[in-house]
């Protein structure tokens, strides 16, 4: 349902009669804002913030955004604001700012970072139906089978929409038999909208005053004892869970009770009826509220911590960001939470960003100990509901109770509406999940932060073991401040790291399938002492492609240019880019070869393999697949926190923070497939990834194991995994990134053209690349085709430009754009998508 205000919700202009307009954002890829026309009667309500309804073309309805409310008339009639949707404003100052530069600087519309801000729950689109024309002659006309089914499903049922139509009709194509109706006068199409958040309602029993008397109450059981022993008892069950006979009174819910008392419908409403019950409904949340159980006074930092706490205070007096470079296992936790109770306790709110929904189980535990329903969560596993909720509980008075102080998420909860923003914590900033790839805007959580801390005056902390390379030249260079924590807490070693020359145990035939001897023999160490082991192999499947063993076919997927993945337990080869699949062939569709072979390994070959070495292990895969349904994957980290599982074989969510304690092995299955991607930032990754999966090993009592199966051993980057060397990865890395004009000394931007025809997508990178050398010169590389050259049907080249640090990034944009803008003008090239990622991963 449509709200519309009858109270004044803000500060309208004295004269109510008064024309206003509104300059509103609307959630499409298109530039700047629209005026509507404010009807008189909504003059008291309407205020900057507010969602409102409009018409935005000839019959579609959106939910737009007013971001300014005037007097000043647009050139053209302007339209009515058909409503406002919400008492209050939803979004702030702070947000339309931060929306407005991050449109300017990731060079997308301020309607596309809307659409990406908004829970989906709090955007509205119209929906076509349709009806019979009043007005018709159904006499003067002779109609199909087809259309007769859909005039008389139209009369049974008013209006339907179009997936109502086909299934009343039995038949797919719908929309020229509609049009035929519309020609002949008998159909009409509008367009509905409807509020797709819905709160929760819950019924709750209530004990009713005349019988909240004991002796009342007392004459009551006896009289249910002699004649409705079932209604006794559910009277009885609801006395204990309400805790009537303490001051504490507890509220039941219907459900509760239901629950608790089989066939109790039948008995609560016969109380009810006898005046004993009251039935409530109440809106309820949807979210899981915890109490704190720890104090953060019982927090004891050793003394490198303690030393490392008053480093980042110190320096947060004279810098806005601080590195804090903590080893694996050193403690940073703990500091963070001593430096959110100081941002509370000075009235402010504290973001809390992760790279990845699988951190928030285990830290989300942590920190709830501590601040128990000051803290909320927000990340894309939560339904729109519940993400609405959410959205509404950090607004000043989204809570009935406090908003949330505390707000925990991945990349999106930068846009929820902080008023106070006091503290922005970056765990794991290094982390490549904190980019955004698709759809714009294509931003980076970190650097975002840091505006967004800029705009409230805020402070940033970025904790990382092995930062990346950028921001930790920012930190040497010190325009952030650096704080370094070198020892695990509690005085444990760093765990030891060996390397298995694969090559060598080829020869030896020392090789157990896709397991060295050494590495079987560790596992079964750690299994005889009751410990547990993590394997690290960054591809999912069972094999990455399988091949014809006498003409090498390899089956790839017909919308992308890529071989499909076998994935054993749904039997059938899969595109991990558009998720076509194939049922896997008894024989070679070239030759008609039955000898196909499985090539490469993932994860799911090694979960498999290890059941037939480790009969009596429990073994669990823990990577996209299986944990695709909403508490999967905080089912798997629960049971191997309570050692339910002993090996746990996962993609690069085992790499990321989290902490077991029990770990004594972790094995890394093929290092050289890290090494050996064709980017300037792999060796970097390779190191953070190796490095991150090698800290969950020792984490407690005792040092820990890894072993790194690969094939060049002499690798400099596996030299430096080691021996935990990260100042020898970086000043490699520096060295190289300076010499070959990369970041941090560069900025990258890259354009994709994409289109279905492959001679036109290089006709317009050849085109556009000579518009941009004209400007740019010699800071313009290629065209060329990336890795994968056709994803989903779409030819895909890239160019790249780099702008050294001295330039004007706005001012090379705005050329960008022009340049881009002229090449799409004519209509040779007008159907050919060009996507612009800035600060390019």
């Amino acid at each position: 349902m449509l709200f519309l205000p009858k109270k004044k919700t803000a500060v309208a202009l004295k004269n109510t009669r008064e024309t206003l307009f509104v300059n509103v954002l609307l959630p499409l890829p298109v530039a700047g804002f629209f005026t509507y026309r404010v009807p008189l009667e909504l003059n008291d309500s309407i205020c900057v913030g507010q969602r409102v309804v409009v018409q935005f073309g000839k019959k579609k309805i959106y939910t737009a955004l007013v971001r300014a409310v005037t007097q000043k008339p647009p050139e053209t009639e302007p339209k009515y604001i058909l409503s406002i949707l919400d008492a209050k404003p939803i979004v702030n100052e702070w947000q339309f700012r931060f929306w407005e530069w991050m449109a300017s600087y990731y060079c997308c519309t301020v309607g596309e970072v809307m659409n990406a801000a908004l829970p989906a729950a709090l955007k509205l689109a119209s929906e076509s139906k349709i009806q019979l024309n009043p007005y018709a002659d159904l006499s003067a006309e002779t109609f199909s089978e087809k259309q007769i089914i859909l005039i008389q499903t139209l009369q049974n049922q008013g209006k339907i929409t179009l997936g109502e139509a086909v299934r009343a009709v039995e038949q797919l194509k719908i929309i020229p038999l509609i049009q035929t109706l519309i020609e002949k006068g008998i159909v009409t199409t509008e367009e509905e909208i409807e509020e797709r958040y819905r709160p929760k309602i819950e019924t709750f029993v209530c004990l009713s005053d005349e019988y909240r008397d004991e002796e009342k109450l007392q004459k009551l059981y006896s009289e249910l004892e002699r004649k409705a022993l079932k209604q006794l008892e559910v009277l009885i069950e609801y006395i204990h869970l309400s805790q009537w006979l303490s001051e504490d009174l507890r509220d039941v819910s219907l459900p509760a009770l239901s629950k608790r008392i089989k066939s109790a419908s039948v008995p609560i409403r016969a109380l009810e009826k006898k005046g004993v019950f009251i039935l409530e409904e109440r809106q309820v949340s949807r979210l899981t509220q915890r109490q704190s159980s720890s104090l953060i006074e019982d927090i004891r930092f050793s003394e490198i911590q303690q030393n490392a706490f008053d480093s980042i205070r110190n320096q947060f007096l004279e810098k806005n960001v601080v590195l804090l470079h903590g080893v694996t296992g050193s403690g940073k936790t703990e500091l963070f939470i001593r430096l959110i109770q100081e941002t509370l306790d000075a009235g402010k709110q504290v973001l809390y960003l992760l790279p990845e929904i699988a951190l928030t189980t285990q830290i989300i535990t942590r920190l709830q100990k501590y601040f128990g329903s000051r803290i909320g969560i927000y990340h894309s596993r939560y339904d729109e509901n519940e993400r609405v909720e959410i959205w509404k509980n950090v607004l000043p008075e989204g809570s009935k109770s406090n908003p949330y102080q505390v707000v925990l998420g991945a990349r999106s909860a930068l846009f929820l509406p902080f008023e106070n923003l006091g503290l922005v914590i970056v765990d794991e900033e290094h982390d490549s999940s904190y980019k955004q790839y698709d759809p714009a805007p294509r931003y980076n959580a970190r650097d975002s932060a840091i505006y967004l801390a800029s705009l409230h005056k805020a402070k940033v902390l970025l904790g990382s073991a092995t930062p990346s390379v950028e921001t930790y030249y920012n930190a040497v260079e010190d325009k952030f401040g650096l704080v370094s924590l070198n020892e695990r807490y509690g005085g444990i070693r760093l765990p030891e790291i060996n390397l298995v020359d694969l090559r060598q145990e080829t020869k030896r035939k020392q090789m157990k399938s896709i397991f060295s001897q050494q590495l079987l023999d560790h596992i079964g160490r750690s299994l005889d002492a009751r410990e547990q082991v993590i394997l690290f192999q960054n591809r999912r499947g069972f094999s990455l492609h399988i091949a014809c063993t006498n003409c090498d076919w390899i089956p790839q997927c017909v919308h992308c240019d890529v071989s499909l993945v076998y994935h054993k337990k749904a039997n059938h080869l899969r595109c991990h880019y558009c998720g076509f699949t194939l049922y896997v062939p008894e024989k070679c569709p070239d030759c008609g070869y039955a000898g196909i072979q499985m090539h490469g390994f993932g994860t799911e070959k090694i979960e498999e393999e290890l059941s037939i070495f480790f009969p009596s292990a429990q073994v669990q895969r823990m990577d996209l697949d299986s944990t695709r349904s909403k508490y999967a994957l905080q089912k798997i980290i629960s049971d191997f926190e309570e050692q339910k599982i002993d090996i746990l074989v996962g993609t690069q969510m085992v790499t990321k923070g989290l902490d077991f304690d029990n770990v004594s092995l972790v094995g890394i299955l093929n290092a050289d497939s890290l090494l050996s991607y064709p980017d300037f930032r792999s060796y970097e990754r390779s190191f953070q990834l190796m490095s991150q999966v090698a800290g969950r090993s020792g984490r407690k009592n005792k040092q820990g194991n890894v072993l790194i199966q690969a094939y060049n051993i002499h690798h400099p980057v596996l030299s430096c995994v080691v021996n935990h060397d990260y100042q020898a990865m970086y000043q490699t890395q520096i060295l190289e990134r300076q010499k070959f004009s990369y970041p941090p000394f560069h900025r990258i931007v890259r354009l994709t053209l994409k289109h279905q025809d492959a001679d036109l997508v290089n006709h317009a990178a050849a085109d556009l690349a000579q518009l941009l050398r004209k400007s740019f010169g010699k800071r313009v590389l290629g065209p060329e085709y990336p890795l994968v050259s056709r994803i989903r049907n779409l030819y895909l080249k890239n160019i790249l430009l780099k702008f050294e640090k001295g330039i004007s990034l706005p001012k090379a944009k705005g050329e960008m754009q022009q340049c881009i803008q002229a090449l799409l003008a004519p209509p040779t090239y007008k159907q050919v998508r060009i996507v612009i990622d800035v600060d390019a991963m």
